[in-house]
């Protein structure tokens, strides 16, 4: 089975995916800092509340910039970066949307207006609240600029790793939507309603109220109205992108049932829509199925060493759990590389602590970057 170094060469994008709560950040963060250790210019986008990936590379904070993580961090690691670079940018989704008025807008008085507008402010943020489109546009972006060997994306945790990729056609569904287009046609319901002659309207209303609600909602609707159609090129080039040969989804998921059956759909999902799969990481895999049962020698021995039976009787115990465990995730292994007819499925032990620094995640890597199955087990069973 080939590494995550085979299998990004000659990618510039790499996607992690999958649901929440099964290692998205640490393995993004970890083939990040791998390929930047092997030369490459490397920047690693994530939306992630607990902000983990700043603490695990050195950063007091990540905002919505990009951030060049001390090369000092890796030689204390002991790793040479050998020129590489790595960066990293946690995504602030209502500052994306807010670029992207910025650069769609016709002129500066259109713009302003937009980013002033108490609708445009509501609607932006219940629009970045899914962060998945705002992710996307984010890597687009950087991609154009071309400034980086490789882009590592962590997908917003989100309850379905779908979300990520419906979220263009979920965005073009609103900006095209009837009730929109009403308001933005020029000679159409929304110009006659909001037109001149309301302003008699919006003063009695605005007294009443005290707010001006019909006012914000013209102005909004006239003002996107010449936005649309930048909108709807900006999502078809990110759907390019995401089809695009340098691209690689990287499907991760944890050995128990439940992930097992999010990944193999997940997969299904990426293959329907014609995207480029690379292979699945499964994180905190328990190894040792293949460990003896333990006979009446260990427990005699247990016994002797820790002076105490009962104590001995509960050690073995856990060992006969811990075993049982390792069978469990290497029967849902096995399934999921069957069902998916995965060439590659590379799997991660359950650490004993939490990875939280870079040389935690380059101790990952051991097992990412390992040439094959076996090299990864063997190093796994020496851990």
């Amino acid at each position: 089975m080939a590494s995550v170094a085979e299998l990004l060469r000659d990618k510039r994008v790499c996607i992690c995916a999958g649901s929440g709560g099964v290692g998205k950040t640490t393995s993004s963060a970890a083939i990040a800092a791998g390929m930047a250790a092997r030369g490459k210019k490397v920047a690693v986008l994530t939306i992630d509340p607990a902000k983990r990936l700043a603490d695990s590379l050195g950063l007091p904070e990540l905002g919505n910039e990009e951030r060049r993580v001390d090369p000092e961090l890796f030689g204390s690691a002991g790793v040479d970066t050998n020129g590489g670079e790595l960066w990293a940018m946690m995504l602030d989704a209502k500052a994306t949307f807010d670029e992207l008025v910025r650069r769609h807008a016709p002129d500066e008085e259109t713009r302003d207006r937009i980013l002033a507008n108490r609708v445009y402010q509501q609607l932006s943020a219940a629009l970045a609240g899914s962060q998945d489109y705002m992710a996307m546009e984010k890597l687009f972006e950087l991609h154009a600029e071309n400034r980086y060997d490789l882009l590592v994306l962590d997908t917003p945790p989100s309850r379905s790793a779908l979300d990520f990729l419906e979220a263009p056609r979920r965005l073009m569904q609103f900006i095209e939507g009837r009730a929109l287009q009403v308001f933005m046609r020029p000679t159409g319901l929304g110009m006659r309603f909001f037109g001149r002659g309301t302003s008699v309207m919006f003063s009695m209303l605005r007294r009443v109220t005290g707010v001006e609600v019909l006012e914000d909602l013209s102005e909004f609707f006239q003002a996107f109205s010449g936005m649309v159609g930048g909108f709807r090129e900006r999502a078809k080039r990110v759907n390019e992108l995401l089809a695009h040969p340098e691209t690689c989804f990287l499907v991760v998921c944890g050995p128990q049932g439940e992930p097992i059956s999010e990944a193999v759909y997940f997969h299904r999902k990426l293959v329907e829509a014609r995207l480029p799969f690379g292979g699945v990481i499964v994180n905190k895999v328990h190894y040792g199925s293949e460990l003896p049962d333990p006979g009446d020698a260990l427990a005699g021995q247990l016994t002797r060493a820790l002076g105490d039976g009962e104590l001995a009787q509960r050690v073995i115990q856990n060992l006969d759990d811990y075993r049982g465990l390792a069978r469990r995730d290497q029967r849902n292994i096995r399934r999921l590389t069957a069902e998916m007819r995965a060439r590659t499925v590379i799997q991660v032990p359950y650490l004993d602590e939490d990875v939280h620094d870079l040389a935690g995640l380059m101790l990952v890597n051991r097992y990412l970057f390992a040439a094959g199955a076996k090299e990864r087990t063997a190093i796994a069973a020496g851990f």
